[in-house]
């Protein structure tokens, strides 16, 4: 049942977040997905989906193994100075569906701010940034980067192309050129 009582719609269930975000006060980018897909849900972590490409691109780009265990994917976002979340805490949704989540409540982005200084945020796919547009921004004043999602709902874009927008966000000091170096 939601928190208004009122019957879900058919093959709706209210769903509460229930695994905490990773960061530290060396974070200095926060990603943010919309909310945990069924797979997460279940693994109780982020981007739990195999198809899921966040992982290997987060490897690409920072140029280290795919992680494989839960320590090894926060080892590798906190080493990196990433930090990560979810938008939403809890909603009412039809499985993984960013679609039909609805009666969403938004997670307390500030908590992470207020530690971490953080520089960048962005949001991974359209859903994550038009909830955090909606609903966390107005609070925290910050705008937030869109970037392509790495859900493999997403086919348009290959590994390469996420790779791409990502990179522009995404920047670790042994990929920079050296002709970016002062």
């Amino acid at each position: 049942m939601n928190p208004n009582m009122t019957p879900l719609p058919p093959g709706y269930t209210h769903v509460q977040h229930t695994f905490e975000p990773v960061f530290d006060e060396h974070s200095r980018i926060l990603i943010l997905g919309s909310f945990p897909s069924v797979k997460s849900r279940e693994n109780q972590f982020y981007y739990g989906h195999p198809q899921n490409r966040f992982w290997k691109l987060m490897a690409q780009l920072l140029e280290v193994p795919v992680p494989q265990s839960i320590d090894e994917k926060k080892t590798m976002l906190l080493t990196h100075g990433l930090a990560l979340w979810d938008v939403i805490t809890s909603c009412d949704i039809k499985g993984s569906s960013d679609s039909s989540i609805k009666n969403a409540v938004p997670a307390d982005i500030s908590r992470i701010l207020k530690a971490a200084n953080i520089q960048t945020i962005i949001a991974n796919g359209g859903t994550a940034f038009r909830l955090y547009r909606r609903y966390c921004e107005p609070v925290t004043g910050r705008p937030a980067a869109l970037c392509p999602s790495t859900s493999p709902a997403n086919a348009a874009f290959s590994l390469e192309r996420l790779s791409e927008c990502w990179s522009k966000f995404i920047i670790w000091p042994a990929r920079r050129s050296p002709s970016a170096v002062p």
